[in-house]
């Protein structure tokens, strides 16, 4: 990449501040919550079910449902939306003036969580009210077609969601998808203008446009051809800087600065996306696949066009069990992976800080979607709940990489509606599941309304957590490294493990509908001194020099020693703006050392420098820091470019 571009006076400040407010490091600590590894625990409710939610601050998960009679109440009608409160679990509602039923979400560069899209105002049972503009009893609620809705999260309980009618759409969006993009704006892209169970062409919304507006919607080929099966479409932002999509049987490379589609191969198998709903994300980011892109699908359901119909049984009908790859940057063809052994649809998969995969939620037969059929389970167009978790270890060899030895079974059922997170502590929150049209509870309901709250504890939850002081509040792409302290406890008193420490970042997207829309894990570049007293500093480079492989906004920084987590560090990825992201000039990381007399076992590289390096060159190194680098950072700065 060149360095052709000067960096202004204004950035060159907007940056040293940046570099410096890195240096504000918090120190990490042990979990508050008691939790035994590989168990589910309830510990709350949610008040509202959780269709849509995303981790908004360390201690605040944000969920918005769709409009429907809740028994919580928010300013004289039924709430669709609260906060949930990770320390005490409580609930305090927020007003949502529109109905958000089936809306996207994601996260802008500066903080800001979108929430967009949606349908027409209800009334009882979900039926059209007979007004769209708040004055149908007894939800009040305003036609979300067009809606744009925004909330800064807060620590002090404080933040309220803004749904402003002079910001809306101006095509309407029912199951629309939204992905990052390196500046930190978003791709809005596809859904349909009315609802139903599949999509058709007389209510299609085949356009993209994005957010901030840069103009009128754009027409997309891939959204017009791939009917019905294809709402809430796939979409990766690939380090190469195009936009893989994957919807129904189709899938492309869509170059979306220049407006050109791509047409690869069909998704062998099944369908993935809404409603067969397979489970999908992008494989963790590392420097051992050089930052290559690979992106699995699970499940959903092999149905053909012509038999999204609901003349018969398709709660009965097999989900599909098959798992394939594609790493789009490199190569067209798409790769058979490990089954999951069992059919499931609403399959909803999450990066985990140890770099695996965790697999939760889902049915076994069927589809997404409800409604008034003769054959629907209740209202639910899915059956046979899977209750327990699968763990996929991408570096594991073929034929092994799926497992679920250990884990246990949920209690609650998990079907259509529902979603997961990471949270801080490296624990997933499971909240939701409604296949109905309103809130529906009682004797004899197939699959009722539920608002438990459930935590998933994975196999490192109970175990001492690392430690790490130095942790940044902002990390940037390239640079000078940062420097991160671990005591010879952390590192279970055997300085070799610092061979397998890692620093990952994570965002864990906005989780609706079975995926999360903008998940995204990365280890970072690493190397380190060790010193004769077994402590060690870990030397961590920032992110590559590459917004497009982990676009700016807020994420979790974890320190994991054999894949133990510490508790996440809350980081800001980029310059906490809307903009054209600084691209700094790579600063070499020290040679990795170790003293020979503690060299006792072998371990992991953390993506890491060469080892065995003269201890002496290395400590010169080390002392310089980050604090010292503002030398080494100024060159950098007038040298840079931006993207």
């Amino acid at each position: 990449m060149s360095f052709s571009k000067p960096i202004s006076t204004s950035k060159l400040l907007s940056f040293v501040s940046l570099v410096a407010s890195n240096a504000i490091v918090a120190t990490a600590q042990q979990p508050t919550r008691q939790g035994t590894a590989n168990t589910f625990k309830v510990v709350g409710h949610s008040g509202v079910s959780a269709q849509q939610m995303f981790l908004g601050r360390p201690n605040k998960v944000y969920i918005v449902d769709k409009v429907e009679n809740n028994p919580i109440q928010v300013n004289g009608h039924p709430a669709w939306a609260v906060e949930y409160d990770l320390d005490d679990d409580t609930i305090r509602p927020l007003d949502i003036v529109t109905n958000s039923f089936c809306a996207g979400g994601g996260v802008t560069g500066d903080g800001t969580w979108v929430n967009l899209g949606g349908n027409q105002a209800v009334t009882w049972g979900g039926n059209s009210a007979d007004s769209q503009t708040g004055q149908t009893a007894p939800y009040m609620s305003w036609d979300g077609g067009k809606a744009i809705r925004f909330l800064t999260p807060c620590d002090d309980k404080t933040c309220n969601w803004v749904d402003d009618p002079n910001r809306y759409m101006t095509t309407r969006r029912w199951y629309p998808t939204l992905e990052n993009l390196p500046d930190g704006s978003l791709f809005v892209l596809g859904g349909n203008q009315w609802g139903g169970f599949v999509n058709d062409a007389g209510q299609n919304n085949p356009t993209y446009e994005f957010y901030p507006s840069r103009g009128d919607p754009v027409g997309l080929n891939i959204l017009a051809t791939t009917l019905p099966a294809n709402l809430f479409p796939f979409t990766f932002l690939l380090p190469g800087g195009n936009i893989f999509i994957q919807t129904n049987w189709g899938a492309e490379v869509f170059d979306y600065q220049n407006n050109v589609e791509n047409p690869y191969p069909t998704i062998p198998h099944a369908v993935r996306t809404y409603p067969a709903s397979g489970g999908n994300m992008m494989l963790p980011l590392t420097p051992d696949n050089n930052y290559q892109a690979t992106i699995l699908f699970c499940g959903g359901s092999d149905l053909e066009p012509d038999q999204w119909t609901q003349d018969w049984d398709i709660a009965s009908y097999p989900a599909d069990a098959t798992c394939v790859t594609i790493t789009p940057d490199v190569s067209t063809d798409w790769q058979d992976d490990d089954g999951i052994g069992q059919g499931r649809t609403m399959g909803n998969m999450i990066g985990l800080p140890d770099l695996k995969v965790l697999l939760i939620n889902g049915g076994n037969t069927g589809v997404a979607g409800y409604g008034n059929v003769t054959w629907a389970r209740g209202h639910s167009f899915a059956d046979n709940p899977i209750r327990t978790p699968m763990i996929y270890d991408p570096t594991a060899s073929k034929g092994s990489r799926w497992s679920a030895t250990g884990l246990p079974a949920s209690d609650v059922n998990r079907m259509y509606h529902s979603g997961a997170l990471l949270l801080p502590d490296g624990s997933v929150f499971i909240a939701g599941s409604n296949p109905n049209p309103d809130y529906i509870v009682g004797e004899g309901i197939a699959y009722p309304w539920e608002d438990r709250t459930e935590i998933f504890f994975p196999w490192y939850y109970d175990k001492r957590r690392p430690e790490p002081q130095g942790l940044p509040t902002s990390v940037v792409y390239g640079g000078p490294y940062f420097n991160v302290s671990l005591s010879a406890t952390d590192l279970e008193n055997k300085a070799s493990n610092i061979k397998n420490t890692k620093a990952v970042i994570i965002r864990t997207g906005f989780s609706t509908h079975a995926f999360n829309m903008g998940q995204r894990v990365l280890q970072l570049q690493t190397s380190y001194t060790v010193a004769e007293d077994g402590s060690a500093t870990l030397h961590v480079s920032p992110l590559p020099r590459n917004a497009n492989v982990f676009p700016p906004g807020p994420a979790m920084l974890f320190i994991t020693v054999n894949g133990v987590p510490s508790l996440a560090q809350w980081i800001t990825v980029g310059s906490g703006k809307v903009e054209t992201q600084a691209i700094l000039a790579e600063v070499a990381l020290p040679d990795s050392y170790i003293p020979p007399d503690q060299d006792t076992g072998s371990g992991g590289s953390g993506g890491s420098g060469s080892g065995g390096s003269n201890a002496a060159t290395t400590r010169t190194e080390v002392s310089r820091g980050l604090w010292t680098s503002a030398v080494v950072l100024s060159a950098v700065i007038f040298g840079a470019s931006l993207l």
